[in-house]
């Protein structure tokens, strides 16, 4: 219709001007009632999603309320059950809504503080309702990292409670067998008992018959403990007594064991490497390799033996290192080679000595024919006198 009455008026006169401003006031207006209906009806759905009047009579308070009990139910990260994105977005679009819609409508006073609140709406869903199940406190990312060691301590009560469970599913299924396990070790004890009360009466009667008066020592102080005055005497007896009975700690027995393991490792690098020549063949190369790899496996049983027996060892100054497969190459080749040099100056003096030999054999040789030499001229001398 505007593009029409355009046409049919002339262009330039009054009445073309007049018309223009006409219609260019009446679409204004059409523009201002238009967009005051749309505020109307989004205002009135803002109060609807807030679960307010829509007379728009409610206070700051009451706005902040709604807000957040809405909060709380439809935040994608508090953890409810009715949790939604999309619903929490409309929900704080329309709280921004009515907060605009306050500040038009009360006093001048009262603005500062709607527009506080309307600057800290929008952090406040990510420091009150990020909640993890209400643990932690402090920023989200500290909150989320509390949160997330209470669900790791949650899965090992979980796990150990399972475990548990399973020990006595399994107990209660063998009951029988732990019942006679119980009998038979209550038995051994009573046995154990009796011994000791019988060998107990066995020796009151010696001691009263003076079996015991006629031994070395009767009467003295025990001296086992003489060179320690500070030892507690109870307990060196008692050590003395597992090592007088081939007892050893069990410390003792593994650096045993580490020390032996190395040693039958080394010879047979040593004896390996020996049998090889300098420079090798490819063939030799070969075999020096899987001898290697061999003992490669054997130095890595053997350094989780070495780290059993530093946890039980009673110094720190007693523990060991691993032990290095490069470090025992190195030793098996500097062995080699002095093993190799040890070899030649023993031909070297097998052959000085042989050397002595022959001569000190010659030498005998020649004063034995020397001396029978003279024998037969002081001989023939004397034959020529008679």
């Amino acid at each position: 219709m505007s593009c029409l009455s355009h046409w049919l008026v002339p262009r330039g006169s009054i009445f073309h001007n007049q018309f223009l401003l006409v219609l260019s006031t009446q679409s204004c207006r059409v523009r201002i009632f238009s967009s005051r209906t749309q505020i109307k009806q989004s205002l009135r759905e803002s109060y609807r999603l807030l679960q307010l009047p829509p007379e728009g009579n409610s206070s700051l308070a009451q706005v902040k309320e709604a807000y957040l009990q809405l909060a709380k139910l439809y935040h994608p990260d508090s953890g409810a059950p009715t949790a939604n994105a999309e619903l929490f977005a409309k929900v704080e679009e329309a709280y921004r809504t009515v907060l605009a819609h306050q500040r038009k409508s009360k006093q001048p006073h009262q603005e500062k503080t709607i527009e506080e609140e309307e600057k800290r709406q929008a952090a406040l869903a990510h420091r009150h309702y990020l909640n993890y199940e209400g643990v932690g406190s402090g920023t989200p990312f500290q909150r989320e990292s509390q949160y997330r060691q209470i669900r790791v301590d949650r899965a090992a009560e979980k796990v150990l409670n399972y475990r548990q469970r399973e020990h006595e599913r399994a107990a209660a299924a063998e009951g029988e067998l732990v019942e006679r396990d119980v009998r038979q070790r209550s038995h051994k004890i009573k046995i154990t008992q009796a011994v000791e009360r019988l060998v107990e009466d066995l020796i009151q009667e010696s001691m009263a018959r003076g079996d015991f008066r006629n031994l070395s020592g009767a009467g003295k102080p025990l001296t086992k403990f003489e060179h320690n005055p500070y030892a507690d005497p109870m307990m060196h007896n008692l050590n003395r007594i597992l090592v007088d009975n081939g007892y050893q700690p069990p410390w003792v027995v593994t650096q045993r064991d580490i020390r032996e393991t190395i040693g039958h490792i080394r010879k047979r690098l040593l004896v390996g490497r020996i049998r090889l020549g300098n420079p090798m063949t490819p063939k030799e190369q070969s075999q020096w390799e899987e001898l290697c790899a061999s003992v490669q496996e054997d130095l890595v049983k053997l350094n989780k033996t070495v780290d059993n027996y530093n946890l039980i060892v009673p110094m720190l100054t007693m523990q060991m290192v691993h032990f290095s497969l490069s470090r025992e190459l190195d030793r098996a080749v500097k062995g080699a080679h002095q093993y190799k040099m040890d070899q030649w100056r023993e031909k070297e003096k097998d052959r000085e000595r042989q050397k002595e030999e022959k001569k000190s054999t010659n030498s005998a040789q020649n004063h034995k024919n020397s001396k029978h030499t003279l024998m037969y001229w002081i001989k023939n001398v004397f034959k020529l006198k008679h």
